[in-house]
C-alpha cells in the first residue's frame, strides 16, 4: 500500500471519526493538519484536492477521498471482517442509521461556519453556546432513543461500528459545550466503552492537537 495521508483538523467531528477508523484497522497514516481556523480549508491548493473545502480528505490506494463516512463505510469494506458495518443486511441499515443519526443530523447543524453565519445575524452574546445545547441535547435525546436498551458494549453489539465512531467525537462535543448528559445513561457508557481502547485514545483530540 502507498503511503497514506490524512488531512486532518484535530478538534473536527468527522476528521476524529477517521482517524478512529483507521487505528481500528491498523492502518498507519501520515496527518496533514488543516487549520480551519485560519482558512487553510480555503486555499487553492486544498480545494483542488477536495473542491468542498472540508476535512478530513485521506488519499489511500492512490485515491482521494472525502466525506468521513463515505471514508468509513470504504476502509470497511476493504476489511470486512473489521466489524465497522455488520456483514448482514438489516444490521448494517441499522448500524447506518445511528451514524447517521449523528452525522446528518447533529453535526451540520453545529458545525463552524454555520455557527459562524448564526453570529453575523443576532448581537445576543450567548447565541452560540444555546445553539450548540438545544441541538445537542435534542440530538442526542433521540439518539439516545435508537440505540435503546440493547445488549452490549457499544452501540450495536459487542465490538465498535460506524455508529461508535460518529457517537464518540459527539460526545467530546457535548461536554465540551457543557451539555447535561446525566439523562443519556447508554450513550455515556458506550463513550466510557470507547474510551478505553487504544484506537479510540490515541485519535482523541487532545492527542492529536498541533
Amino acid at each position: 500500500m502507498n503511503e497514506v495521508v490524512l488531512y486532518d483538523y484535530w478538534r473536527s467531528s468527522a476528521s476524529y471519526r477517521v482517524r478512529i477508523a483507521l487505528n481500528l484497522l491498523g492502518i498507519d497514516y501520515k496527518t496533514v493538519p488543516i487549520n480551519l481556523l485560519e482558512a487553510a480549508h480555503r486555499t487553492p491548493e486544498y480545494l483542488a484536492l477536495n473542491p468542498q473545502g472540508l476535512v478530513p480528505t485521506l488519499v489511500i490506494d492512490g485515491r482521494t477521498l472525502t466525506q468521513s463516512l463515505a471514508i468509513i463505510e470504504y476502509l470497511a469494506e476493504l476489511q470486512p471482517e473489521s466489524g465497522l458495518l455488520p456483514l448482514d443486511i438489516a444490521d448494517r441499515q441499522k448500524v447506518r442509521a445511528l451514524a447517521y443519526a449523528v452525522a446528518m443530523d447533529i453535526h451540520p447543524i453545529c458545525n463552524l461556519h454555520v455557527v459562524s453565519h448564526l453570529m453575523s445575524m443576532t448581537e445576543k452574546a450567548d447565541a452560540r453556546e444555546e445553539w450548540m445545547k438545544h441541538f445537542i441535547t435534542d440530538g442526542l435525546r433521540k439518539l439516545e432513543a435508537m440505540i435503546g436498551k440493547a445488549d452490549g458494549a457499544f452501540s450495536f453489539g459487542d465490538t465498535p461500528t460506524m455508529a461508535d465512531l460518529c457517537l464518540v467525537p459527539q460526545v467530546y462535543n457535548a461536554r465540551r459545550w457543557e451539555v447535561d448528559l446525566t439523562a443519556f445513561k447508554r450513550i455515556v457508557y458506550i463513550d466510557a466503552r470507547c474510551a478505553e481502547l487504544p484506537a479510540f485514545q490515541a485519535a482523541h483530540p487532545d492527542r492529536v492537537r498541533p
